[in-house]
């Protein structure tokens, strides 16, 4: 690990001021950050740990959202009565996290901002329509993956809260990685009057919307409809655990199993 200047604020302001002036990142559950610093794979002047910074976390609960903030451990998601009973599949996804030290220590804010093209929070943010509240503006989940480990986010911009619109009905399946945990393929299906919405995570760069199959459930919300998609492998991750084909069609059949716990619920 190669050395860096550590302040741990207590306050927004004072961690986005604790930003400015220097190569800095901020600290949440380290579950990322801190593995690849040692591995020095990563580096930074300075860290800004924001485990002092109440206001990050916490969970709301209003008749149309369910709003976390950023600071909130993976834990505290899958234990809340009041996510289970507003969006079951986001505590659901959230208690299948890594393994029960990671969901102790990690963030839905930092998971986020890395942007790993496996994790799982990436596609609820799709599949439930969520907003990325930061100390600057409201992001639109839809815009906020721009590519491999890369946001929307500008230097030095913190992420506060997430507010995921309450669906209908929705679920999570993901095929994981046995080791990692990390999802292979992930799906989020959703059905709300605004429509439905599949996000996917762990299939390319980074997480998507499925438009092929958005197209056929808003048609027959069933299993059914699901399984007669096929997609094509193009832009497809390859690698040593699945193929670009094998994860194109894993994407169909997450897809098929979400729906069909979504209409058991």
């Amino acid at each position: 690990m190669y050395a860096f200047e550590y302040q741990r604020p207590s306050s927004v302001d004072a961690a986005a001021a604790a930003t400015q002036g220097a190569d800095a990142r901020y600290l949440a559950g380290g579950q990322s950050l801190v593995q690849a610093m040692k591995l020095r794979l990563s580096s930074a002047e300075r860290l800004v740990d924001l485990g002092a910074v109440a206001s990050l976390a916490g969970i709301s609960v209003s008749a149309t959202h369910v709003t976390i903030g950023a600071m909130t451990r993976h834990a505290a998601v899958a234990g809340s009565a009041e996510v289970r009973k507003a969006i079951p599949a986001l505590a659901e996804l959230a208690g299948g996290i890594g393994d029960q030290m990671v969901r102790n220590l990690g963030t839905l804010g930092g998971s986020l901002a890395n942007a790993d093209p496996a994790a799982c929070y990436p596609a609820a943010v799709l599949g439930l329509g969520a907003t990325i509240r930061t100390n600057r503006r409201e992001i639109a989940g839809d815009g906020f993956f721009t590519g491999l480990y890369e946001t929307a986010l500008e230097p030095g911009e913190l992420i506060t809260a997430v507010s995921f619109a309450i669906p209908q009905r929705a679920a999570y399946v993901k095929f994981k990685q046995p080791a990692s945990r990390f999802a292979m393929v992930g799906v989020m299906v959703s059905q709300s009057a605004g429509g439905i919405r599949v996000g996917v995570t762990g299939a390319r760069s980074h997480a998507f919307r499925c438009a092929e199959l958005e197209a056929a459930l808003s048609g027959s919300f069933t299993a059914a409809a699901a399984a007669g998609v096929k997609l094509a492998s193009d832009g497809m991750n390859a690698d040593l655990h699945a193929s670009s084909e094998y994860r194109a069609a894993m994407v169909v059949t997450m897809t098929k199993r979400a729906v069909e716990a979504a209409l058991a619920r």
